[in-house]
């Protein structure tokens, strides 16, 4: 069980990581877009995963990437969520993923 649960969670972020850097599935307007390829330079990719994870596979983030999730912004925060959790695969639950967010964003708030 364990073993598929580490293999879905790498499918996912390998997705997700594709999807952030290839340019048929970013977004669209010129100014969404700017706001995305600025984000994307505040964070380091290990703090992205670890995020990613606390959202989607229920992992614990580490203080460091609060820290980064926090100096990242949380307009920046909000819009690559956002934009993850509208992925069909995801869509079904991105209410419950916006929520997880908001909670993560008030939680690294507070021990920053």
């Amino acid at each position: 069980m364990a073993h598929t649960s580490s293999r879905t969670t790498i499918v996912f972020i390998v997705v997700a990581l594709v999807c952030a850097f290839v340019h048929a599935f970013s977004i669209e307007e010129a100014e969404e877009k700017l706001l995305w390829d600025t984000c994307l330079l505040k964070i380091s990719p290990k703090c992205a995963l670890e995020i990613i994870g606390a959202l989607f596979e229920n992992l614990t983030i580490p203080d460091a990437c609060c820290q980064d999730l926090v100096q990242e912004g949380k307009m920046c925060h909000d819009t690559l969520i956002k934009y993850i959790a509208e992925k069909p695969h995801l869509v079904s639950h991105e209410t419950e993923y916006l929520k997880k967010s908001d909670a993560l964003w008030t939680h690294c708030v507070s021990i920053s």
